[in-house]
């Protein structure tokens, strides 16, 4: 008898079974996980993305979008949407009786102020290059700190998202890290509420400068639906310089890498393309 199991070493054999066969066929069936390019990546057409407008469209005195919108992220002459209060639900789509607006799939859509996320001043929502100095020090390699400031998890469920194996934002040189001190900016969603004004300070404080302040989510941008809301403490926020908008309720892990990637590659594609 062994003294370990109590059973005879010449009993009968121990067998493993994994189903190795089985656990195959389901990872075939899956394919390949990862998206080999996230900046040409498509989404499902039932996606909701980036909105598309036709004022052209629009008859005189019609103000149904704007009346139905629940974020006030619609006005009219001429026909505008902020994309950083707009929470992409249907109702203006559905509501517009001469179909002037209507959604698309892209989820190309990020800015680097607040004047670009209106759909309608501007032709496009794309961000504008970084500085050189930005480029140089983080062109390569980005740490971030995510501060959850009052939402609702859907953005963090997002942000989450970015590290599994199909969106893989490590592969970049961009992660998140635990601590502040570690970071090179802090990426926030929710609305910032009074309870969390002080640990928002308190994290953006401790990231070293130069620092980079990413607002994710119409309610990290405007307050979402919340707006005016007494529960709310947006003075510290109001005060920091804002690198760059994700929009989106919640934005998709693809928006966020889309903005971001291009936001700190333009200014070195136009230094190799000057070059060539």
């Amino acid at each position: 008898m062994s003294s370990w199991g109590g059973s005879s070493l010449h009993g009968p054999k121990f067998e493993m079974n994994l189903a190795l066969p089985k656990a195959l066929a389901v990872r075939v069936a899956e394919g390949r996980p990862v998206i080999p390019d996230v900046m040409a990546a498509s989404t499902p057409a039932r996606f909701r993305g980036k909105l598309k407008i036709d004022a052209t469209r629009c008859p005189d005195g019609c103000a149904v979008c704007v009346e139905v919108c629940p974020t006030q992220a619609i006005s009219t002459n001429p026909l505008t949407i902020d994309l950083g209060s707009c929470v992409f639900c249907p109702l203006c789509v559905e509501a517009c009786p001469e179909g002037a607006i209507t959604y698309t799939n892209d989820y190309r859509m990020a800015a680097t102020s607040r004047q670009g996320l209106r759909l309608g001043v501007v032709a496009d929502v794309t961000p504008e290059a970084c500085s050189e100095e930005i480029h140089r020090l983080f062109g390569r390699s980005l740490k971030l700190r995510s501060v959850s400031a009052g939402g609702c998890n859907g953005c963090e469920l997002e942000l989450n998202a970015l590290g599994n194996v199909n969106f893989d934002m490590g592969r970049f040189g961009i992660e998140f890290v635990a601590s502040p001190r570690h970071a090179d900016g802090i990426v926030l969603s929710g609305t910032t509420t009074r309870n969390m004004e002080h640990a928002l300070a308190a994290t953006h404080e401790a990231v070293p400068a130069p620092k980079l302040v990413i607002l994710f989510g119409a309610c990290a941008i405007s307050a979402g639906i919340f707006q005016g809301s007494d529960q709310l403490a947006r003075k510290y926020l109001e005060k920091l310089k804002i690198d760059l908008y994700i929009p989106g309720c919640p934005p998709h892990p693809l928006t966020f890498i889309y903005g971001l990637l291009t936001y700190l590659r333009k200014t070195h594609a136009g230094s190799e393309a000057g070059n060539a």
